[in-house]
């Protein structure tokens, strides 16, 4: 059952990563998607993908994301 939860959780983060047109909101519903991601594969008692998950796409990946959203010139609307 929390495995349903989780995968529904996922798509529906991937899903407003897409469409939410502010960046560091999109970055920061990627951030959750994949650590969701993390977490399903946890589940699957595949760890060291759950450790490569978080480390490489969770961590370093949105830390990078942030800093050049964060970095960008905004036009006022």
């Amino acid at each position: 059952m929390i495995d349903l939860l989780l995968i529904i959780a996922a798509v529906f983060l991937a899903a407003l990563s897409v469409e939410l047109k502010n960046l560091l909101q999109a970055s920061v519903c990627l951030f959750g998607m994949c650590v969701i991601l993390g977490l399903i594969f946890g589940l699957l008692n595949a760890t060291y993908v759950m450790v490569f998950q978080f480390l490489i796409y969770a961590g370093a990946t949105m830390v990078l994301f942030i800093s050049v959203v964060m970095l960008t010139r905004r036009e006022k609307e």
